[in-house]
């Protein structure tokens, strides 16, 4: 789960996390746009109790979970719209095992739901507000966004140029050892090859092979890695360069890049790769953890 980012929307700091990719926001501070009063809690059940907004929350999760319980939502959708028809989150969450309402405790804690529903919850408030809370997750959406577009070009850029240090490396250290009849473009793609297999697990033609469409639009594995995997592959290329350097055998460096890797991919996949970015308000920003560290092969 990531750290809690703000929406502010009005003058109401809304929280935002994210879980398994997905972003919820809290309908407890959505709701204080209706009354600050502390009544969050009953301003949510009266929304949910709603025979129309019931159909919604089912359909929601038929399209998303596949363990959801169509039976139990049934039950409820007839019961919906009577006087003593009653429906909170976590009746909603136990009864039919639901994904889209979420209960969270400590400093970012209350009601959140995903943010179709929560959407559906602001346009039931005021149409107004809604629309700023839209609008408001957009322009977080489109900070992160090209926060991210940047780091996969610098990480990309990264690449290429450890590649070219890589294939020097072969030149200068792996190719005069070769007899005439051994073909250049072979020793560099087995290297290539070889940095793929450690790094994603297939070699480049396995990767074209499973991905034709993609391949025919001139696209190739390395253009699918994340960010995480290209700041990996940009370490372990210029860190084979150095082994290829000290006389060390393939298979005894596939065996190091391949520990490398792993190491390199439990820190990184437990990091946000976002810097913090701040808005206009204080209040409202990205959070991340610097990768520096990162940037250089710990057996360096």
């Amino acid at each position: 789960m990531a750290k809690g980012n703000m929406l502010l929307v009005q003058n109401i700091e809304i929280g935002l996390i994210s879980i398994n990719e997905q972003d919820y926001i809290c309908l407890t501070d959505m709701a204080k746009a209706k009354d600050d009063a502390g009544r969050s809690n009953l301003i949510i059940q009266n929304w949910m109790r709603n025979r129309n907004n019931v159909e919604f929350f089912g359909v929601w999760e038929q399209l998303h979970n596949p363990g959801f319980k169509g039976l139990e939502f049934e039950a409820f959708k007839k019961e919906a719209g009577l006087n003593s028809f009653v429906l909170t989150p976590k009746k909603w969450i136990e009864t039919t095992n639901a994904i889209g309402f979420i209960s969270k405790s400590g400093r970012y804690g209350g009601t959140y739901a995903h943010k179709d529903i929560a959407f559906n919850f602001g346009m039931w408030i005021s149409p107004v507000f809604q629309l700023y809370v839209v609008k408001e997750y957009q322009r977080l959406k489109e900070i992160e966004n090209s926060r991210y577009n940047l780091e996969w070009n610098v990480k990309r850029i990264l690449s290429k140029m450890n590649y070219a240090v890589h294939t020097d490396a072969i030149k200068s250290h792996i190719i005069p050892r070769l007899t005439l009849s051994d073909k250049k473009e072979w020793i560099y793609a087995d290297e290539a090859d070889m940095l793929n297999i450690v790094m994603f697990g297939c070699t480049a033609k396995q990767w074209r092979k499973a991905n034709p469409q993609k391949a025919l639009d001139g696209e190739n594995i390395r253009d699918m890695a994340s960010i995480n995997e290209l700041v990996i592959l940009s370490n372990i290329e210029n860190f084979n360069s150095e082994l290829i350097k000290q006389g060390l055998d393939k298979r005894v460096r596939a065996k190091i890049l391949a520990n490398t890797v792993k190491e390199q991919r439990r820190i990184l996949d437990g990091m946000d790769m976002m810097r913090a970015i701040k808005k206009p308000s204080e209040s409202t920003f990205l959070q991340s953890s610097p990768d520096n560290q990162l940037l250089s092969s710990p057996h360096e």
